[in-house]
């Protein structure tokens, strides 16, 4: 009967410790609606309950993991998945995402990661979490170490972001406060063996730690306060920052749109906060304006004019002539409160705004493209428009028959180039065309060149050029590592070494489609588009006397969304007789540029096919290992024992008599039977005997102490020695 009131008194005190427990962990997760893009806080709330629930009535794990996992899937299927739960649908989904989202993790691009992706590492997180905290907080009864780390992420989150800890602060010095009693009442309480005896003896022991909770938190709250004794962190560690970095004088920044471009390089912080929303017929790249002037360090602007203050209903600028095929289309963009520029973001060939505020005006620079968005005569942000622009679409044969006859205007703004500028570049750029006959494939061949040569693109561990060093040349020749500002300034300074106008330019990629929905200013279904901090982007136009500017993708990892076409030309006579406008295998001898095209993309068809498949099994292979592994691990004491079974009965001596009780002692420590630091062997194996209902562990212990402490040989008995010690096993693996 009092080891029945132990086990009930020890079992309320651990239930007691557990919760306070999981009350602090829910202190980590309070902070990330404030800090963070994270939204539906509450239903990971709920999960983590669910998941600290499980682990503390210790479920076996081949219950608790399929439980676990059913809720992870009730949740992402609630907050993501339209198909019906379970459904071979569901399951095509899920796969999908998660094999795109482990390309995005190889290619190192996390800002491309989906929310769904997002949200099971997340809650995977949670799941291990909830066992991690069981261990440290009941079985190891390492509650201060928590209690303590707590305190310092919530007063580092205080410090340097927006969250509010006042009161969390409070929290979390009453739940330590409680935690810490409650843990020192347990352990003397086991210390002295007392028994809780019912609540009319509990409370002479809560009572007292109540009233010190409540007097030690009012004073702290109510006593004055001195103001602060240290300057604010935050301005120190960013003026800190100022030097540093690789190449000295770097400064770590925030990925997003910017307009101060003269010095590049260095690392960034990635940033998904959503910018803008767009719906659109397809992926499109969101221009803001170009730069001319390259310093040797970034770029400055120094054609802001002319400028024209326009309405929207007529945007008199546009980057291609007439002379290019378009498609009128029309999109809709949605600027979020986080978007801080007063600019126009628009797609290429914008030709007008709709459903916009009347008293809003453009302000438009000629040269660049740059579009500031005024009311009245001040900046101000359009926070929505619908957008009506002509797509173009480039045809190859048109941008390789150009004319290369530049007008004066064209190359005296766009070939500019600093007498700092290297030799090397310039030879790097004349061996990379040199094959070449016309300005396309001179721009294509530069466009090409970053792709097979082992660059990396990365947006950490950049490095800034020192004083006296170009920033082209660095990347070119030192580094080759960097991201779109790398990759586009050095495209546009070698084909400007070349004689080839160029021009920098600045916007943001298309973002990440999230919906596909019926629009309310065109006729069907339009893409949903998120654009955020993280896809702020610079690429590079290149200048045809025939066409106007085309844009160009060299970063490695993008992929240039403008149309290109081959025009093929058909006898209309013979389409007349055939009555079919179908494609022989001679109309494609006779046009050897679209028969390598074809093969080019049929190769690449193929290589994709099979890349796929060979990731796919690579993924089942990583897959079935890593749940082998788990298998392995969660079962460790069953094949590790029969092993041993094995092994220590062809051994008679007294190392492995010792080594066999030790592990028997593992084993029963593993299925909760924790022996006490003032415990002693014969007491410990008489609480295991009554658990067990035998005297095996007794018999096996006086042996075991015959051996240790009196040095007597007991080989004569191994046959019986190894028979309880296997019974042990089982009876605590059973």
């Amino acid at each position: 009967m009092p080891n029945t009131m132990n086990d009930h008194r020890s079992a309320v005190f651990k239930l007691m410790i557990y919760v306070i427990g999981f009350l602090l962990f829910c202190e980590w997760l309070l902070p990330l609606e404030s800090i963070t893009e994270t939204k539906n806080v509450t239903i990971f709330f709920i999960y983590a309950t669910f998941c600290f629930f499980v682990s503390f009535i210790q479920v076996p794990w081949y219950l608790s993991m399929p439980l676990k996992l059913l809720g992870l899937a009730f949740i992402l299927d609630g907050l993501y998945i339209a198909e019906t739960i379970f459904s071979r649908n569901w399951f095509s989904v899920l796969y999908d995402q998660i094999i795109f989202n482990i390309q995005v993790i190889q290619a190192q691009e996390w800002w491309q990661m989906t929310p769904l992706f997002r949200s099971l590492l997340f809650l995977i997180l949670l799941w291990l979490m909830s066992y991690l905290l069981f261990y440290w907080i009941v079985v190891a009864n390492r509650m201060f170490v928590f209690v303590l780390l707590t305190l310092i992420y919530v007063t580092v989150v205080d410090t340097f972001t927006v969250y509010d800890g006042k009161w969390a602060i409070i929290r979390t010095f009453v739940l330590a406060m409680a935690a810490l009693g409650v843990t020192s009442f347990h352990k003397e309480m086991d210390k002295e063996s007392i028994a809780l005896g019912g609540f009319k003896k509990g409370h002479l022991w809560v009572l007292p730690l109540l009233a010190i909770i409540l007097f030690s938190t009012v004073a702290a709250y109510a006593s004055p306060k001195l103001s602060p004794q240290w300057p604010d962190p935050v301005p120190f560690i960013q003026s800190a920052a100022e030097g540093a970095g690789p190449g000295g004088g770097g400064v770590v920044q925030k990925v997003g749109y910017g307009e101060n471009d003269s010095r590049l390089g260095g690392s960034f912080i990635q940033d998904d906060t959503r910018v803008f929303t767009a719906m659109a017929d397809g992926e499109r790249y969101w221009r803001i304006e170009s730069k001319d002037t390259y310093t040797g360090k970034g770029w400055e602007d120094t054609l802001e004019d002319p400028v024209q203050t326009v309405s929207p209903d007529n945007i008199p600028f546009q980057t291609f002539t007439d002379e290019v095929e378009v498609e009128e289309q029309q999109s809709f963009v949605e600027l979020t409160s986080e978007a801080d520029f007063r600019k126009l973001v628009y797609p290429y060939g914008a030709t007008s705004l709709d459903s916009y505020p009347e008293d809003y005006r453009l302000q438009i620079h000629e040269n660049t493209g740059e579009m500031d968005t005024l009311k009245g005569d001040s900046p101000a942000k359009l926070n929505r428009y619908v957008i009506n622009y002509d797509f173009p679409s480039f045809e190859y044969d048109q941008l390789r028959e150009s004319s290369t006859e530049d007008p004066e205007e064209i190359k005296e703004n766009y070939l500019q180039l600093p007498d700092s500028l290297p030799g090397r570049v310039r030879n790097l750029a004349s061996q990379i065309i040199e094959d070449e006959d016309n300005r396309y494939d001179k721009a294509k061949a530069v466009e090409s060149y970053f792709s097979s040569n082992g660059f990396e693109y990365s947006t950490t561990d950049v490095p800034v050029p020192d004083e006296n060093e170009d920033y082209v040349n660095q990347f070119l020749f030192e580094s080759q590592i960097g991201y779109c500002d790398n990759f586009s300034t050095s495209m546009v300074v070698m084909l400007r070494s070349e004689g080839i106008p160029a021009r920098w330019v600045k916007g943001f990629t298309g973002g990440e489609r999230i919906d596909a929905t019926e629009s309310p200013y065109t006729d069907g279904l339009q893409n949903k588009y998120e654009i955020t901090s993280g896809n702020a982007h610079s690429w590079v136009e290149v200048y045809f006397p025939d066409v106007g500017w085309v844009p160009f993708e060299p970063t490695k990892g993008f992929t240039n969304n403008a149309d290109f076409y081959t025009d093929i030309e058909t006898d209309d006579s013979d389409s007349a007789a055939s009555g079919s406008d179908t494609e022989t295998p001679e109309d494609n001898m006779g046009n050897p540029q679209q028969m390598e095209d074809q093969e080019a993309a049929s190769d690449s068809e193929s290589v994709n096919i099979n890349s796929e498949q060979s990731y796919v099994w690579v993924y089942v292979l990583a897959v079935f290992l890593l749940l082998a592994l788990l298998v392995l691990y969660v079962t460790r004491y069953k094949w590790i024992s029969a092993f041993l079974i094995r092994r220590y009965r062809k051994r008679e001596d007294e190392e492995t008599y010792e080594k066999a009780y030790q592990y028997l002692l593992k084993v029963l420590d593993h299925k909760g039977f924790k022996r006490k630091p003032e415990q002693t062997l014969r007491d410990y194996a008489f609480v295991v005997d009554r658990h067990f209902q035998s005297n095996d562990m007794r018999r096996l212990t006086n042996n075991y102490e015959r051996v240790l402490y009196r040095n007597e040989s007991r080989r004569s008995h191994w046959p019986k020695v190894t028979e309880l010690w296997e019974n042990l096993i089982k009876k605590a693996l059973s």
